[in-house]
């Protein structure tokens, strides 16, 4: 199990990871922050990207901010951080 913090940035022109930012692991949605919408498309993007299913992706932090906690069941925090670095 591992858990990282991710900076999201919404409303973006693609749904891809981009680096870091302060320590946190950032990633720009297509989804509106609106109404949980980026928070739903977070896990899902997670979900491929990581190869695991959404049910193992659990937001523990962050509903209504843009740094977010997230602890991701099956992975360690070196698979998590290889996968998402291969991924863009």
């Amino acid at each position: 199990m591992a858990t990282l913090r991710f900076h999201i940035v919404p409303n973006a022109k693609s749904d891809k990871v981009v680096g870091e930012h302060d320590n946190a692991i950032k990633i720009k949605l297509r989804a509106p922050a609106v109404e949980g919408k980026a928070n739903v498309a977070l896990r899902c993007f997670l979900a491929e990207k990581l190869k695991v299913p959404e049910r193992a992706i659990i937001l523990q932090h962050g509903q209504r901010s843009r740094q977010k906690v997230i602890r991701v069941e099956g992975l360690s925090e070196e698979e998590l951080r290889a996968r998402l670095a291969t991924s863009h």
